[in-house]
Protein backbone atom coordinates (compact mmCIF):
# COMPACT_ATOMS: atom_id res chain seq x y z
CA UNK A 1 0.00 0.00 0.00
CA UNK A 2 1.00 3.62 -0.44
CA UNK A 3 0.98 6.77 1.60
CA UNK A 4 -2.52 7.38 0.21
CA UNK A 5 -3.93 4.14 1.58
CA UNK A 6 -6.16 5.94 4.10
CA UNK A 7 -9.35 6.68 2.20
CA UNK A 8 -11.79 9.30 3.40
CA UNK A 9 -15.43 8.34 2.91
CA UNK A 10 -17.57 9.95 0.23
CA UNK A 11 -18.65 10.13 -3.38
CA UNK A 12 -16.31 8.77 -6.07
CA UNK A 13 -17.47 10.18 -9.41
CA UNK A 14 -16.64 8.42 -12.67
CA UNK A 15 -16.83 10.39 -15.91
CA UNK A 16 -19.31 9.48 -18.63
CA UNK A 17 -17.96 8.58 -22.08
CA UNK A 18 -18.14 12.05 -23.63
CA UNK A 19 -16.22 12.65 -26.86
CA UNK A 20 -16.62 16.43 -26.76
CA UNK A 21 -13.98 17.74 -24.38
CA UNK A 22 -15.66 21.09 -23.78
CA UNK A 23 -18.91 19.36 -22.82
CA UNK A 24 -17.11 16.92 -20.54
CA UNK A 25 -15.26 19.71 -18.76
CA UNK A 26 -18.49 21.63 -18.30
CA UNK A 27 -20.20 18.57 -16.84
CA UNK A 28 -17.38 17.98 -14.38
CA UNK A 29 -16.97 21.64 -13.45
CA UNK A 30 -20.67 21.73 -12.58
CA UNK A 31 -20.34 19.00 -9.94
CA UNK A 32 -17.00 19.90 -8.35
CA UNK A 33 -18.58 22.51 -6.03
CA UNK A 34 -20.28 19.55 -4.32
CA UNK A 35 -16.80 18.44 -3.20
CA UNK A 36 -16.79 14.78 -4.25
CA UNK A 37 -13.86 12.90 -2.78
CA UNK A 38 -12.54 11.79 -6.16
CA UNK A 39 -13.13 11.86 -9.89
CA UNK A 40 -12.06 9.00 -12.12
CA UNK A 41 -11.49 9.64 -15.81
CA UNK A 42 -12.84 6.74 -17.82
CA UNK A 43 -13.13 6.71 -21.60
CA UNK A 44 -13.04 3.59 -23.77
CA UNK A 45 -13.71 5.14 -27.15
CA UNK A 46 -11.34 8.04 -27.85
CA UNK A 47 -7.82 7.78 -29.26
CA UNK A 48 -4.76 8.28 -27.08
CA UNK A 49 -4.25 11.92 -28.01
CA UNK A 50 -7.83 12.91 -27.23
CA UNK A 51 -7.79 10.98 -23.97
CA UNK A 52 -4.58 12.74 -22.95
CA UNK A 53 -6.14 16.12 -23.70
CA UNK A 54 -9.27 15.33 -21.69
CA UNK A 55 -7.33 13.87 -18.78
CA UNK A 56 -4.96 16.82 -18.61
CA UNK A 57 -7.81 19.31 -18.54
CA UNK A 58 -9.72 17.32 -15.93
CA UNK A 59 -6.60 17.01 -13.82
CA UNK A 60 -6.29 20.79 -13.76
CA UNK A 61 -9.95 21.21 -12.81
CA UNK A 62 -9.69 18.68 -10.00
CA UNK A 63 -6.46 20.13 -8.67
CA UNK A 64 -7.97 23.61 -8.44
CA UNK A 65 -11.01 22.16 -6.64
CA UNK A 66 -9.01 19.98 -4.25
CA UNK A 67 -10.56 16.78 -5.63
CA UNK A 68 -8.52 13.60 -6.04
CA UNK A 69 -8.08 12.73 -9.73
CA UNK A 70 -7.85 9.10 -10.84
CA UNK A 71 -7.30 7.57 -14.28
CA UNK A 72 -8.99 4.34 -15.30
CA UNK A 73 -7.03 1.47 -16.84
CA UNK A 74 -4.08 3.43 -18.27
CA UNK A 75 -0.89 3.63 -16.20
CA UNK A 76 1.01 5.62 -18.81
CA UNK A 77 -1.74 8.21 -19.05
CA UNK A 78 -1.97 8.48 -15.27
CA UNK A 79 1.75 9.17 -15.07
CA UNK A 80 1.74 11.57 -18.03
CA UNK A 81 -0.91 13.85 -16.54
CA UNK A 82 0.36 13.54 -12.95
CA UNK A 83 -2.87 11.93 -11.74
CA UNK A 84 -3.39 11.25 -8.06
CA UNK A 85 -3.88 7.60 -8.84
CA UNK A 86 -4.86 4.74 -11.12
CA UNK A 87 -7.67 2.23 -11.20
CA UNK A 88 -7.07 -1.17 -12.78
CA UNK A 89 -9.47 -3.83 -14.03
CA UNK A 90 -8.62 -7.50 -14.46
CA UNK A 91 -7.04 -7.07 -17.91
CA UNK A 92 -5.31 -3.74 -17.34
CA UNK A 93 -1.82 -4.77 -16.31
CA UNK A 94 0.15 -6.11 -13.38
CA UNK A 95 -0.89 -4.65 -10.04
CA UNK A 96 2.52 -4.90 -8.39
CA UNK A 97 4.24 -3.30 -11.39
CA UNK A 98 1.74 -0.45 -11.35
CA UNK A 99 2.30 0.01 -7.63
CA UNK A 100 6.02 0.34 -8.23
CA UNK A 101 5.56 2.89 -11.03
CA UNK A 102 3.04 4.96 -9.13
CA UNK A 103 5.21 5.26 -6.05
CA UNK A 104 4.04 5.97 -2.53
CA UNK A 105 2.24 9.22 -3.26
CA UNK A 106 -0.40 7.99 -5.69
CA UNK A 107 -3.45 5.83 -5.07
CA UNK A 108 -3.98 2.43 -6.68
CA UNK A 109 -7.45 0.92 -6.89
CA UNK A 110 -8.35 -2.48 -8.29
CA UNK A 111 -11.65 -3.89 -9.57
CA UNK A 112 -12.48 -7.18 -7.88
CA UNK A 113 -15.96 -7.69 -9.36
CA UNK A 114 -17.61 -10.46 -7.29
CA UNK A 115 -14.39 -12.28 -6.33
CA UNK A 116 -12.96 -12.23 -2.82
CA UNK A 117 -9.71 -13.83 -4.01
CA UNK A 118 -9.12 -10.89 -6.35
CA UNK A 119 -9.42 -8.50 -3.42
CA UNK A 120 -6.91 -10.44 -1.32
CA UNK A 121 -4.48 -10.63 -4.24
CA UNK A 122 -4.88 -6.92 -5.01
CA UNK A 123 -4.10 -5.88 -1.45
CA UNK A 124 -1.11 -8.24 -1.34
CA UNK A 125 0.19 -6.59 -4.53
CA UNK A 126 -0.14 -3.09 -3.10
CA UNK A 127 -3.66 -1.82 -3.80
CA UNK A 128 -4.91 1.06 -1.66
CA UNK A 129 -8.53 0.22 -2.28
CA UNK A 130 -10.63 -2.54 -3.78
CA UNK A 131 -13.85 -2.12 -5.75
CA UNK A 132 -16.75 -4.58 -5.86
CA UNK A 133 -19.65 -4.58 -8.29
CA UNK A 134 -21.94 -4.39 -9.99
CA UNK A 135 -23.94 -3.99 -6.81
CA UNK A 136 -27.11 -3.39 -8.81
CA UNK A 137 -28.08 -3.51 -12.49
CA UNK A 138 -25.89 -0.92 -14.18
CA UNK A 139 -26.95 1.21 -17.17
CA UNK A 140 -23.27 1.78 -17.99
CA UNK A 141 -22.34 -1.91 -17.91
CA UNK A 142 -25.54 -3.94 -18.35
CA UNK A 143 -23.52 -7.14 -18.80
CA UNK A 144 -21.56 -6.69 -15.56
CA UNK A 145 -21.41 -9.55 -13.07
CA UNK A 146 -23.46 -9.07 -9.90
CA UNK A 147 -21.57 -8.77 -6.61
CA UNK A 148 -22.88 -9.68 -3.17
CA UNK A 149 -23.21 -6.76 -0.77
CA UNK A 150 -21.67 -8.96 1.94
CA UNK A 151 -18.31 -8.53 0.19
CA UNK A 152 -18.27 -4.90 1.33
CA UNK A 153 -18.71 -5.88 4.96
CA UNK A 154 -16.05 -8.57 4.81
CA UNK A 155 -13.55 -6.33 3.03
CA UNK A 156 -14.01 -3.50 5.51
CA UNK A 157 -13.45 -5.89 8.39
CA UNK A 158 -10.55 -7.92 7.02
CA UNK A 159 -8.52 -6.07 4.39
CA UNK A 160 -7.47 -2.80 5.98
CA UNK A 161 -7.92 -0.76 2.77
CA UNK A 162 -10.62 1.41 1.27
CA UNK A 163 -13.72 -0.36 -0.08
CA UNK A 164 -15.52 1.00 -3.14
CA UNK A 165 -18.94 -0.08 -4.39
CA UNK A 166 -19.90 0.41 -8.03
CA UNK A 167 -22.71 -0.48 -10.39
CA UNK A 168 -26.28 0.79 -10.59
CA UNK A 169 -25.95 2.99 -7.49
CA UNK A 170 -28.68 5.53 -6.79
CA UNK A 171 -29.59 7.76 -3.87
CA UNK A 172 -32.26 5.23 -2.97
CA UNK A 173 -29.94 2.22 -2.67
CA UNK A 174 -26.78 4.03 -1.56
CA UNK A 175 -27.49 3.96 2.21
CA UNK A 176 -27.46 0.17 2.35
CA UNK A 177 -24.04 0.09 0.69
CA UNK A 178 -22.63 2.61 3.15
CA UNK A 179 -24.13 0.69 6.04
CA UNK A 180 -22.59 -2.52 4.67
CA UNK A 181 -19.11 -0.99 4.76
CA UNK A 182 -18.46 0.90 1.51
CA UNK A 183 -15.95 3.69 2.04
CA UNK A 184 -16.81 5.30 -1.27
CA UNK A 185 -19.56 4.93 -3.86
CA UNK A 186 -18.54 5.07 -7.53
CA UNK A 187 -21.32 6.74 -9.48
CA UNK A 188 -21.74 7.81 -13.11
CA UNK A 189 -25.32 7.94 -14.38
CA UNK A 190 -27.15 8.88 -11.19
CA UNK A 191 -25.12 12.07 -10.88
CA UNK A 192 -24.21 13.10 -14.43
CA UNK A 193 -27.65 12.10 -15.71
CA UNK A 194 -29.53 13.98 -13.01
CA UNK A 195 -31.51 17.14 -13.69
CA UNK A 196 -29.22 18.96 -11.23
CA UNK A 197 -25.93 17.00 -11.04
CA UNK A 198 -24.39 19.24 -8.38
CA UNK A 199 -27.39 18.91 -6.07
CA UNK A 200 -27.36 15.15 -6.60
CA UNK A 201 -23.66 14.95 -5.76
CA UNK A 202 -24.24 17.01 -2.62
CA UNK A 203 -27.02 14.64 -1.60
CA UNK A 204 -24.58 11.73 -1.79
CA UNK A 205 -22.15 13.63 0.39
CA UNK A 206 -24.87 14.17 2.96
CA UNK A 207 -25.50 10.42 3.12
CA UNK A 208 -21.92 9.86 4.18
CA UNK A 209 -22.07 12.56 6.84
CA UNK A 210 -24.93 10.72 8.53
CA UNK A 211 -24.84 7.04 7.62
CA UNK A 212 -21.08 6.49 7.59
CA UNK A 213 -20.61 7.98 11.04
CA UNK A 214 -23.48 5.90 12.33
CA UNK A 215 -21.90 2.81 10.77
CA UNK A 216 -18.64 3.45 12.61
Amino acid sequence: MSAMSVMSPGLYLVTPDEPETARLLAQVAAVLPAAPKALQYRNKSLDASARHAQASALRALCRSAGVEFMVNDDLELAMAVDADGLHLGKDDGDIAAARARLGAGRRLGVSCYDAWWRAEAAVAAGADHVAFGAMFASPTKPEAVAADIALLTRARAELGVGVVAIGGITLANAPQLIAAGATRLAVISDVFGAADPCARAMAYGALFKTDFNAHD
